[in-house]
């Protein structure tokens, strides 16, 4: 068998005497639909944080496809593979779609803050944005403004962003957050069509959307693996139903 992508080893991010992430420890083979689900305050986006590099653990050790990433920064991990969205649109609303694109796609250059680069994306520059809107499903918004898109269009502009970097792991946090009924299953229609090299570890509250996309689902609590199973499993579990779906503690 391959080494997984992902291997986290007794990881904790601590604040001060809080443990938002105690102890976790998993493995993610190379092109599984991973699901992190868990109530409020389980620890699932210090998690995401600790994998991408925003608060990197305060002990235990993350590999990334054979490396020990535990202490890179972000940038670092992204030009490894690691992309990820957010919780909140991170965009930049004046700017067009295209222009946003570029921004992300040539923030990784070691060249990034030079003045002399070309405006405009090569050949090479423009086939990976196209490919990538494409992927989103928003390739003919490329000239818009990003704040005259909805709300639902931003969310796949950002799929879009984390995708033109090419990343062999994506991290997506709640990417359904907020939309509509007919814009979340857009947004689970874009994740269900990626390419499937692409290891895919998503956060959703929404049970549904979630088990319907995924492989393989980590459930957390207080900062802690709970449990560990298939979809089919997770809708059974009574640890699951307790913790994350309201089941009495007294029932």
């Amino acid at each position: 068998m391959s080494e997984p992508i992902l291997t986290l080893s007794d990881v904790t991010v601590a604040f001060d005497a809080l443990k938002a992430v105690d102890g976790v420890s998993l493995t993610v083979p190379r092109g599984q639909r991973r699901a992190i689900i868990g109530p409020n305050g389980a620890g699932k986006t210090t998690l995401f944080n600790a994998i991408a590099g925003a608060h990197p653990p305060t002990s235990g050790k993350v590999m990334f496809n054979g490396n020990d990433v535990s202490e890179l920064p972000p940038h670092r991990r992204a030009r490894l593979g690691i992309s990820r969205t957010f919780q909140i649109t991170n965009l930049f609303p004046t700017l067009s779609v295209q222009d946003n694109m570029m921004l992300a796609l040539r923030g990784l250059k070691p060249k990034k803050f030079s003045l002399f680069g070309a405006p405009d994306p090569d050949e090479a520059e423009a086939a990976r944005i196209g490919s990538a809107l494409k992927a989103a499903r928003i390739a003919e918004r490329a000239d818009v403004i990003v704040k005259e898109m909805s709300y639902g269009e931003q969310r796949q502009l950002e799929i879009a962003i984390a995708l033109v970097t090419t990343p062999t792991m994506l991290l997506l946090d709640e990417p359904a957050a907020g939309l509509s009924p007919s814009e979340r299953s857009m947004i689970a229609e874009v994740i269900r069509s990626l390419d499937p090299a692409i290891t895919v570890i998503l956060i959703e509250h929404d049970m549904d959307l979630a088990l319907g996309l995924v492989d393989h689902v980590t459930c957390m609590f207080e900062g802690r693996v709970l449990v560990e199973e298939p979809p089919e499993g997770i809708r059974r579990n009574a640890k699951v139903q307790e913790v994350y779906l309201g089941k009495p503690r007294h029932a």
